[in-house]
């Protein structure tokens, strides 16, 4: 690894390694192997020269020295909740922000490092953005009945909260600890809730840019449980006291109108890459089930569930967790055998749920482009493969890999098929000299879901255990990067020769505290790297406004609904050293 390079003697202008990350994003290779195709390449590198020159422009360099930039971070400050008056219901509001840990079980962390260091790339991890189109007919919010965190309050504002946390990763000028620029951002996962089509147009233009009218159905109006007249349901339009109200939840004459207006989204500024996970996949995020007619058809259709009996609602949500339906099939009879309950909703196609084939096109349409790179790591290589695993290049000793951790034969757990274990291996043996960080949706321990793809029933599922295994064969795995859990953890792995790695799982962006994460990875000269890891929030404001329904006022809303959503776990922070850590390792 001995072609490292400081940043901190680089001058103005465009920085060499955004230009590297942004030139090899236009080619990189698809999860059928490391190079292009040669046609691809072909393709690729007529359009290459503009396009490179769009991307390495889209974030500039500061000039020498950089700073550190911890301005809109969890180091800063941080919306803290206050106590409840008398309802229970807190407000946000500003406070003070979390400190950095030094996490050194792994390499002994060494006096002077900070002088030291150079960096080799940063970079913001975005996960779960759970984008909810909140009118689909396959919704189950009447799990409520027995599961009140079944449905959130908040989810009708998960497009203005998106949007918010998008303007503050712009906002930030710099990585928090060496000033380096930003090389890109990654989505690791469950940037769609329902597997529909509304909700993927959304997810691609919030990351992009342009406008989103995050309404489906009838456009004059919300056709959804919060105008139900249910009380099991907030009704913030209605003077009905539903049980959220009963809990603090205010009353907001005109909230549905304002949740379902165009709003206006910037995109990223600079490149950003996806991973798929389950809630991307299948239906309801557990249901291997697009072959299922009906099913389909009640997506698009005109017939909406709202309510069932708590003692029905247990029985369903106890299947769905025992994952004795991965089908659907059961799902699909409880679902007719209910059909005279349901609520009449105005038809749309654009419901309808996609296909793994029409994820990966639709990263490819140049309507979402944004600074690129074109298909967002996806290539026409994955399409024709059938893969969603891939590999790019992130700096010059900086490899990243994407995984495909979602198992096509239903359930909400995850495992990786033998061929994408057997490319893994390849990859990283191919790339030794580079440093690698491997992204994926699932973590090492809700990998446990090994029933086989029936496409492939002869590809072996791998669990998370087999993937730690591989990893810490490998002495350039700095970092496994994840999501799915919904709460920020960090964990070691040792592997069987000594090698260390470190796992870093970030919280969700659709339950309390709503965050991402900005990695850095530095080498200390000293026979050590550090990995820092820094959370931020949306750049809505803390403190919500009831009378502000703007954009940015919902965005806010968002944020203290999330705190107060009923059931709620109040452990998703993680602990101190999950959070803004500095983690250690020993340079291979």
């Amino acid at each position: 690894m001995s072609r490292t390079r400081s940043t901190t003697g680089s001058g103005p202008g465009v920085h060499r390694r955004s230009v590297l990350a942004a030139t090899a994003a236009v080619a990189v290779a698809g999860g059928a192997g490391y190079a292009l195709r040669p046609d691809e390449a072909a393709a690729t590198a007529a359009a290459a020269p503009d396009r490179a020159a769009a991307l390495a422009s889209s974030r500039q360099a500061p000039a020498a020295p950089l700073a550190p930039y911890t301005r809109g971070t969890t180091l800063a400050a941080l919306a803290t909740p206050g106590s409840g008056a008398g309802s229970g219901y807190r407000r946000l509001a500003d406070g003070p922000g979390w400190q950095r840990v030094v996490r050194d079980g792994l390499a002994t962390a060494k006096s002077g490092r900070e002088s030291r260091r150079t960096a080799l790339a940063a970079f913001v991890q975005l996960t779960d953005l759970h984008l909810i189109d909140t009118q689909h007919p396959l919704r189950l919010e009447y799990l409520r009945s027995t599961d009140v965190h079944a449905w959130r309050p908040q989810e009708a504002l998960t497009v203005q909260g998106a949007i918010a946390l998008v303007e503050r990763i712009n906002a930030l000028r710099g990585a928090p600890v060496t000033g380096a620029p930003l090389h890109f951002a990654m989505t690791t996962g469950d940037n769609t809730d329902n597997n529909a089509r509304t909700e993927l147009e959304w997810f691609l233009t919030v990351m992009s840019g342009g406008r989103v009218t995050p309404n489906s159905g009838d456009p004059r109006h919300y056709e959804g449980v919060q105008n139900s007249g249910l009380t099991q349901y907030w009704q913030p339009d209605a003077a009905v006291r539903d049980a959220d109200k009963q809990r603090g939840f205010p009353h907001l004459d005109g909230f549905l109108t304002a949740a379902t207006r165009e709003v206006r989204s910037p995109g990223l500024n600079l490149p950003w890459y996806s991973t798929v996970g389950n809630h991307d996949a299948m239906p309801l995020g557990c249901y291997a089930s697009h072959g299922d007619s009906y099913l389909t058809e009640l997506a698009v259709g005109g017939r909406k569930l709202m309510e069932l009996s708590a003692a029905e609602a247990e029985r369903l949500q106890t299947a769905l967790k025992k994952a004795d339906d991965p089908q659907g099939a059961q799902y699909h009879e409880f679902l007719k055998a209910h059909a005279r309950a349901m609520r009449p909703v105005t038809p749309d196609e654009r419901r309808a749920p996609f296909t793994p084939a029409e994820y990966l096109k639709a990263h490819l349409d140049t309507a979402h482009l944004g600074p690129g790179p074109h298909g967002h790591g996806y290539s026409t290589a994955n399409v024709e493969a059938g893969t969603q695993y891939y590999s790019f290049r992130i700096a010059d000793d900086v490899l990243g890999i994407s995984l495909d951790t979602t198992d096509p034969g239903g359930h909400y757990e995850g495992s990786i098929g033998a061929a994408q274990l057997a490319w893994l291996e390849r990859t990283l043996t191919e790339n030794a000299d580079s440093f690698a960080v491997v992204f994926s949706h699932h973590t090492s321990k809700t990998m446990d879901n090994t029933r086989p793809d029936p496409a492939h029933p002869a590809d072996r599922r791998h669990d998370g255990d087999d993937v730690v295994a591989l990893l810490g064969r490998h002495r350039n795995v700095l970092a496994w990067v994840n999501g799915h859990i919904h709460r920020n953890a960090v964990t070691p792995h040792t592997g069987s020769d000594g090698h260390s790695f470190w796992e870093i799982s970030t919280a969700s962006h659709v339950d309390h505290p709503q965050l991402a994460r900005v990695v850095e990875l530095v080498d200390n000269k000293d026979g050590t790297l550090s990995l820092f890891t820094t959370l931020v929030e949306s750049a809505a404001p803390a403190r919500t406004d009831f009378t502000d329904l703007s954009q940015t006022g919902l965005a806010a809303l968002y944020r203290e609904l999330s705190l107060n959503a009923p059931g709620a776990r109040t452990d998703l922070a993680g602990d101190a050293g999950d959070r803004n850590t500095e983690l250690l390792l020993k340079k291979g």
